[in-house]
């Protein structure tokens, strides 16, 4: 999707009204009112009800208009951490990560790495796990976290842990406020959202398989880019979806979870360079194994050796 479609469909609402929104973006308003519909080509429904004064957000407008906002602050930030970078002397340490590993507790692991390496510039790269094995052999980013499983000699490949995957409803759903596990069989005609939907092998593959290993095929209803978008269609009554447990932090108001009988569970997955002995690695390596132990997880065999 065009940053700068987005950035012009946010300042449309921003300022509801095409021509202060041409004003801001000093352009004139044809091509604005042109950029806008091309978007909405895009997403295959109108965003904005042009008949309203100021304009109103549709349903499938307000959604993209809330992820747009935390996407364009994503890059933003980005940009920053870039700039920041490009100015220092000091070493620097990327990661890449897919977004739902923000919610199985990477920003405490960040923290805890920034505190041990305080003289480290840390950049955040949030990447698909493709993305990342190519930045890994290209020297884009320094350490990568993800969840699909892939076997390539370039890149050497850590199993933090197995998350559990629950389901996720609408908190109105008949399923959201049983009591038990919930078997997937019980999912068998329940419009389900995936995510991403691209680049494929992904995370939605997983989901996929899941089903399929029952003897299920999945009723697809919605192929989200990213996790929050998903999560934002579940509450929007639009379907249920299998989501990582970790995700019940993130939104609980109109989304109830209810864990899964089958066992399913998503690995996470920490990836890097072969034979790279960089003491920011060894770092992270550390923080990893000394926070698992507090937080009672399993601390990957690998991690230990790396201390030896």
């Amino acid at each position: 999707m065009d940053m700068r479609l987005l950035r012009y469909f946010v300042t449309v609402v921003d300022e509801g009204n095409f021509n202060r929104a041409a004003d801001r973006l000093h352009m004139a308003q044809p091509p604005l009112s042109r950029a806008i519909q091309q978007l909405e080509g895009h997403v295959g429904t109108p965003l904005l009800d042009r008949s309203m004064r100021p304009v109103r957000l549709t349903p499938v407008g307000r959604l993209l208009y809330e992820q747009a906002l935390q996407l364009l602050v994503r890059i933003e930030d980005v940009e920053t951490m870039v700039r920041s970078a490009a100015k220092s002397e000091r070493p620097r340490f990327v990661i890449g990560f897919v977004a739902s590993t923000i919610y199985a507790r990477l920003p405490e692991l960040i923290r805890e790495f920034r505190k041990a390496a305080a003289n480290v510039d840390l950049v955040l790269v949030e990447s698909t796990t493709l993305d990342q094995i190519a930045a890994l052999k290209d020297g884009r980013i320094d350490v990568g976290f993800g969840r699909i499983r892939f076997e390539d000699p370039a890149v050497q490949r850590v199993i933090l842990r197995n998350e559990k995957l629950v389901a996720a409803f609408p908190a109105s759903h008949p399923l959201a406020s049983g009591e038990g596990p919930v078997s997937l069989h019980e999912l068998t005609h329940e419009p389900q959202i995936i995510y991403p939907r691209a680049p494929r092998p992904s995370y939605a593959d997983q989901v996929i398989s899941l089903f399929r290993d029952q003897s299920i095929e999945p009723q697809i209803v919605h192929e989200a880019r990213e996790l929050q978008i998903a999560i934002g269609l579940v509450a929007a009554e639009e379907g249920m979806a299998i989501v990582p447990e970790s995700v019940r932090r993130a939104r609980s108001h109109d989304v109830a979870y209810r864990e899964l009988l089958e066992p399913a569970t998503s690995p996470i997955i920490m990836s890097h360079r072969p034979g790279d002995l960089s003491s920011e690695l060894t770092i992270m390596a550390r923080v990893i194994a000394r926070k698992y132990e507090e937080w009672g997880y399993d601390v990957p065999q690998a991690l230990v050796e790396g201390e030896e």
